[in-house]
Formats: structure tokens, C-alpha cells, sequence
């Protein structure tokens, strides 16, 4: 008769463990959380950015943390000729300079310290775009404040080209750039020279963005301004004129299109999207809360989630495309500090005494300063 054979337990065991692992446990990890990321399976945002960190290898909450004294940042200075004037704060007459020497630090983990070259190698052969405002401009300045140190200056070039502005590190063939699209649908003149917000149409904008490797998008500002400071003087959807909408409303919608065209044109294989969430603005007491403020705040006394961001959070959950949320609202909230205030301009000393006299930018920030944090944030996130 013929006996079945018997094997050792030891011999079993170890069956039992090659079959447990016959598949590759990063590759089912990765494809799970991707797949849980995309059909949206939690509402709450918290847990959508967690997910969206740990598919991408990283499982710190980078906004959580406190602002740090370094003494050795900056990472430039303000002789960058890729300033603007209104951001190179001591150029312009602010007599301290602490402001430039803060570094975030997340409470779970470090961000590293930015390295040109090491970024410049993974931006190889690719072009990275930042569109939105004037903030975003502020941030994109930074960005290439940040490596032009390491590149000859035979070797680098700035070009323009209708609403983009280009710099390229020519031995890398690498290219950053800054895309003017401040509400991202577009704005345009009506009858009558009257500002139109077109807030299904988008392709005028977008045209620009195509065959990008990296897309870094920002609008909120420009949505919340006062009625007096308001940039159109009436909304389009379709045929139909809407002269009284609440901002917020037509903000939603605005980005529904600019969502929609993502999930329609955009392929995630060969381009990362990144959506910057708002940065804050110290605009209280008439523009005066953050002039002579010397160092950051170390806490929120009430801290809240601006609308602008429910409203963004609510439409990347619906969308197909695998956007990153990179939220530096808070912690830059924190750094009241880090506007130009009166310092936008240069300072004569004829003219100290008469300051009040002028306005104080709390939206922008000075450089080296705030933005450099977003950077080095984007690096890791990139």
C-alpha cells in the first residue's frame, strides 16, 4: 500500500512562510494605500493627507512641529538677483534680521536642510511649474534663489514667455518656472472693458501647463479679497451672468473646472500635481498686525480651519487624479514676523519718521524667510 508521505514540522513551516511571503509585501502595501487614496474611502481629510504621505514613503505629519532658532540659515541672502525688490526686506531698510534664521521643525521627524545639487539631480531633464499669485511668484523666487548658487553663471538663464517666467540650470536641462494664473479659470474683459470670471473656462491658462513634469498650484488670495479690492466685476457660467455670488461659492466652482481639466488632461505616470494651500495673511488692525513683530508665535490661542481650505480639501476628495495637499497655512501662521511690511520699498531715512504714513504688506514675505520652509518641504514631498 502506498503511504503518504510524512514531513517534519520544521520542513512545514517553512512552506508555510514562503507562501506568506511569495508576494512582494511593498508591493502590496503600496497598491492598497493607492488604491484606498483614489476611491476616497475616508472622509476625513486628516487621514486623506496621512494616506497620501505613506504612499509616497513618508509617514510624518510635516505640519505639526515648532519654529526653531538656527543660526545657520538662511541658505542665501538677499543680494539673490532673482529677488524682487518688495521682498528683500534688508535691502530695504528692516533693521533686524532673526526673521531669516527660523527653521520649521516637524515634532516627528527632520526636514532635511536644502541641497541644490541633490534637488537639481532629481529635477534633471525636467521642467517644474508653480502657478497661482503673486505669493506664489514670492515662493518660486525662493526656489530659485535656493540653487542658483551652484550654477555657473554662464550656465543659467532667464527667459519669458507670455504669462510664464523661466529659469533654467542649462547643464541639468533643467527648467523652473512661474506660471501667472492667479484664479485659475480665466479672467477676462467683457463689454464695456468690464472684468469677466469665467468660471467654466480654463484652456487659455492651461495650455501653459502642459508637458510639465511637476505642477505646483495655489488660488485662494485673489478669491477672498473685499468686495472694494474684488477682481471681476461679474461671474459667467456658460451663458448666464451672475453679478451677486457668495466668493466662496464661485471659488468651489472655479476649482471643480480647474479639477476636472486635471483628471481630463493629465496623466499621473508622467506628472506630479501639488496644490499649496493658502498662505495666511497678518492683515488686522488695518494692515499694521504684523509691523515690528520681531519673532514668531508659539501657539494658536484659537486655532481654526479657514473656509478657503474646506473648500479645497472638499474638491480633491472628489477627484480621480492623485493631487498632494501640501498645507503650510498654519505653520506659516505662526510667523507673523516674516512680512515685509513697510519694508517693501526702500526705507530713506528722511522717510522713518513719517512710516505710518505708508501702507504694510502682511501678505508677501520677506527673503530669505518664509517660503524657503515651503521649498524645503516641496523637496521632500518631490
Amino acid at each position: 500500500m502506498h503511504k503518504t508521505p510524512k514531513f517534519p514540522l520544521h520542513f512545514l513551516l517553512v512552506l508555510l512562510l514562503v507562501f506568506l511571503n511569495s508576494g512582494s509585501t511593498s508591493e502590496v502595501f503600496d497598491s492598497g494605500e493607492e488604491e484606498a487614496w483614489l476611491n476616497n474611502e475616508e472622509d476625513d481629510q486628516g487621514s486623506m493627507v496621512k494616506r497620501q504621505n505613506r504612499a509616497m514613503g513618508r509617514s510624518c505629519d510635516l505640519t505639526t512641529g515648532k519654529w526653531v532658532f538656527d543660526k545657520s540659515y538662511p541658505l542665501y541672502d538677499s543680494s539673490c538677483p532673482y529677488l524682487s525688490t518688495a521682498v528683500t526686506c534688508l535691502k530695504n531698510g528692516r533693521p533686524d534680521s532673526d526673521f531669516e534664521k527660523w527653521r520649521w521643525q516637524p515634532f516627528g521627524c527632520s526636514i532635511p536642510r536644502f541641497d541644490a545639487l541633490h534637488f537639481l539631480g532629481k529635477m534633471r531633464k525636467k521642467r517644474i511649474m508653480l502657478v497661482g499669485d503673486s505669493i506664489m511668484r514670492n515662493q518660486w523666487e525662493s526656489l530659485v534663489c535656493l540653487i542658483q548658487g551652484v550654477i555657473p553663471t554662464a550656465r543659467k538663464r532667464l527667459t519669458y514667455n507670455g504669462p510664464t517666467m523661466s529659469f533654467h540650470a542649462l547643464d541639468f536641462e533643467t527648467s523652473i518656472e512661474f506660471c501667472w494664473a492667479p484664479l485659475l479659470v480665466e479672467l477676462k474683459r467683457g463689454p464695456l472693458s468690464k472684468r469677466v470670471l469665467h468660471l467654466d473656462k480654463i484652456e487659455d491658462n492651461a495650455r501653459s501647463w502642459r508637458g510639465v513634469d511637476v505642477l505646483v498650484f495655489d488660488s485662494a488670495h485673489w478669491w477672498t479679497h473685499s468686495l472694494k479690492t474684488t477682481s471681476w466685476d461679474y461671474f459667467m457660467e456658460g451663458e448666464t451672468i451672475i453679478t451677486n455670488f457668495n466668493p466662496m461659492v464661485a471659488y468651489e466652482k472655479g476649482l471643480a473646472t480647474w479639477a476636472k481639466w486635471v483628471d481630463s488632461n493629465l496623466d499621473p505616470r508622467k506628472t506630479q500635481v501639488i496644490f499649496r494651500s493658502m498662505s495666511p495673511r497678518h492683515n488686522r488692525e488695518n494692515g499694521w498686525k504684523c509691523y515690528n513683530q520681531r519673532e514668531p508665535l508659539l501657539y494658536f490661542s484659537r486655532p481654526h480651519i479657514a473656509e478657503p481650505m474646506l473648500v479645497l480639501k472638499g474638491v480633491l476628495r472628489n477627484m480621480k487624479f492623485p493631487v498632494y495637499l501640501q498645507d503650510i497655512t498654519n505653520i506659516s501662521a505662526l510667523r507673523r514676523d516674516g512680512h515685509p511690511s513697510v519694508y517693501n520699498r526702500d526705507q530713506a531715512q528722511e522717510s522713518k519718521q513719517h512710516i505710518r504714513k505708508h501702507g504694510s504688506d502682511c501678505s508677501h514675505w520677506c527673503l530669505p524667510g518664509v517660503p524657503d520652509t515651503w521649498n524645503e518641504m516641496l523637496n521632500v514631498i518631490l
